[in-house]
């Protein structure tokens, strides 16, 4: 489609990532830490496509990532390969604890349990995502004032809290806002 358009085409989304919500979700960072290399990021839930380009764009821009999957549900191996590739510096690893992943963090980000066109999975993720949900136990592990992001609709009380999502910390408005920008 591209190398065939008149006009600029560019991946809004796909099953496989999700380019632009990566880059307002750099901005709104950027915005509120002012710096973004050695930062600390947590993801914490699928390996899908949010997290993909979020890892992708973390590790050209030197910020740590740590993500946290249930067994079989991280990112592959190929996704974690190019994004260090970019970058010699970049830093991915993968947990499966999410307490491990989120220790330290300076901003902890989740996403739904179950993306569109897995509604028939949806009971299955509720059971196995359950101790990946964004709460107060889960953000103590992470540095104090820990920004919390979330690309939303966001399913309160599935994977995250209402207390965790309405904190003073918690970015998600101002990351959806900047999706304009970006």
């Amino acid at each position: 489609l591209a190398k065939h358009a008149s006009v600029p085409v560019i991946n809004g989304l796909s099953d496989f990532n999700h380019p632009c919500q990566a880059l307002a979700d750099i901005f709104t960072i950027k915005e509120m830490r002012s710096r973004l290399q050695g930062l600390r990021l947590a993801f914490v839930g699928d390996g899908n496509n949010v997290a993909t380009s979020l890892v992708q764009a973390s590790a050209m821009l030197g910020i740590q990532v740590r993500v946290a999957s249930p067994d079989g549900f991280g990112l592959s191996n190929r996704v974690v390969d190019e994004a260090i590739g970019r970058n010699a510096s970049a830093s991915v690893e993968q947990f499966i604890d999410p307490h491990k992943a989120v220790s330290g963090a300076d901003a902890v980000y989740t996403d739904a349990w179950t993306s569109m066109g897995q509604e028939n999975e949806s009971r299955l993720r509720q059971n196995t995502f359950l101790p990946y949900q964004a709460n107060a136990e889960l953000m103590a592990k992470a540095k104090p004032g820990a920004l919390f992001l979330h690309c939303l609709p966001a399913h309160r009380g599935e994977e995250v809290t209402d207390e965790v999502i309405e904190a003073p910390t918690s970015v998600v408005f101002d990351q959806a806002e900047n999706r304009l920008h970006t």
